[in-house]
């Protein structure tokens, strides 16, 4: 087989392996082919769930044919015994003459003891075979395993003056090829996070909604840090059918919290505006939002109030740092909107920081993340190091004075990022930068 042929196979491993990004759990997304005599006689991509894995489901689709021929596998060979047979162990039960292989799997229950079993049974071992594709395939899973966090992708839609967005309206940057191609990336990824001032703002869905690719909806992960989602938003509403998660505690160790989890704060005074006590004692969760009432969003319905007082429930900066709220109040308020949100089917989760999220993140088997909510929630990540892609898909559109400005633009990327890639989605442009890791 010539280097142009094993180049070729590989390739056609690694397309094959992209159709299930995102949708193999904890495991990734493997693609392997069984080639003989210039012939592929079968492929196969790991299931999804992640399992079986794919060089089982090739064997058993090759049979008897798989004796004598080169399997090209885009990750090594796993050697443990788990709820399945080693893979490796597979390869040379069928009689496999060679293997070639892209990326070493770090795996400490793996790495290197995949290639020893074939090695010592006869079997040719080539490995590092496109080996720079093959880690940004397996990103998530490299990441997650090595750093123990997802990889992080930020998506940005910027106007032709740089711009997000106005405050308070829902501004369409990009077309609808833009769109649909934000909606595959979603397909790709485990989780997808935005601030709770996007929430509150434009009530999204954060669904994939192309056809044939909704039960591929990423887990939604909301960062609110007092627990403000609305029950009837359409978040909580779908909680059932896709998992929604929200992160409260951001910003207390030092580690900056995305300001769009407080959006009621004012930048100058320091001091959320004025909130109504209910008779029973507790906050009027939905007027916490206040600065955000002009907009026609799902947080500016406000709840009646018979007992007319108005309370500051935030001492101005300075005066109590890290608190958003002061005393029992507050307490009890949280109490209510947690049990509210849990009865509803939302799983919360306590992070002191964005770094302590993402580890959590990456427990619960989160491999690819795409944070996708707002200026604020961008900042945060990027100020923390913690962004590894950012895709940033421009535009014609111009927004003018009231704009929202992007944190990030073609014109002022960080220098660690490199562009790897460009693409063209009807009259918009994308980008794509990453970092190595």
């Amino acid at each position: 087989m010539s280097e142009a042929d094993d180049r070729r196979f590989m390739a056609e491993a690694l397309s094959l392996a992209r159709r299930n990004l995102g949708f193999t759990a904890t495991n990734p997304a493997v693609g392997c082919l069984i080639v003989k005599d210039g012939e592929i006689i079968a492929e196969a991509v790991t299931a999804p769930g992640g399992r079986p894995h794919a060089e089982a489901q090739a064997l058993a689709l090759a049979g008897e044919q798989a004796r004598g021929a080169t399997a090209y596998v885009t990750l090594e060979p796993c050697s443990h015994w788990g709820k399945t047979p080693p893979c490796a162990n597979a390869l040379v039960e069928a009689g496999v003459a060679r293997v070639v292989v892209a990326v070493n799997d770090p795996d400490p229950r793996v790495s290197g003891r995949g290639y020893g079993i074939l090695r010592d049974a006869g079997i040719v071992v080539e490995t590092g075979l496109m080996e720079p594709e093959g880690r940004r395939q397996l990103s998530g899973y490299l990441m997650r395993q090595i750093n123990k966090r997802p990889y992080v992708t930020l998506k940005l839609a910027v106007s032709a003056d740089g711009m997000l967005g106005r405050p308070g309206e829902e501004v369409a940057i990009t077309g609808a090829a833009a769109r649909e191609q934000v909606h595959r990336i979603r397909a790709e990824s485990d989780g997808i996070l935005v601030g709770i001032g996007t929430v509150l703002a434009d009530d999204p869905e954060l669904t994939v909604r192309l056809p044939g690719l909704e039960e591929r909806s990423p887990i939604r992960i909301v960062l609110d840090h007092d627990l403000r989602l609305p029950v009837e938003s359409r978040l909580v509403k779908s909680a059932g059918a896709v998992p929604v998660i929200v992160v409260s505690g951001q910003g207390h160790n030092g580690e900056p919290s995305p300001p769009s989890a407080l959006p009621g704060i004012s930048p100058k005074g320091g001091e959320i505006k004025d909130v109504t006590v209910q008779p029973h004692g507790t906050v009027d969760q939905e007027a916490m939002i206040h600065t955000l009432s002009t907009s026609q969003n799902v947080a500016s319905r406000f709840l009646g109030n018979a007992a007319g007082a108005v309370l500051p429930i935030s001492p101005r900066v300075g005066e109590m740092p890290g608190r958003a709220e002061g005393g029992v109040v507050r307490e009890k308020a949280l109490d209510n909107r947690r049990g509210a949100l849990t009865a509803a089917g939302v799983e919360i989760l306590e992070a002191p920081t964005l770094s302590d999220l993402l580890t959590q993140l990456a427990d619960k088997g989160i491999s690819n993340l795409m944070v996708e909510g707002g200026a604020k929630v961008a900042n945060a990540f990027l100020e923390a190091g913690l962004v590894d892609r950012i895709t940033l898909f421009e535009s014609d559109v111009v927004i003018g004075k009231r704009g929202l400005e992007s944190p990030i633009t073609r014109a002022d990327m960080p220098q660690e990022f490199s562009l790897v890639e460009t693409a063209n989605f009807g009259p918009d442009r994308c980008f794509v930068y990453e970092r190595p890791f």
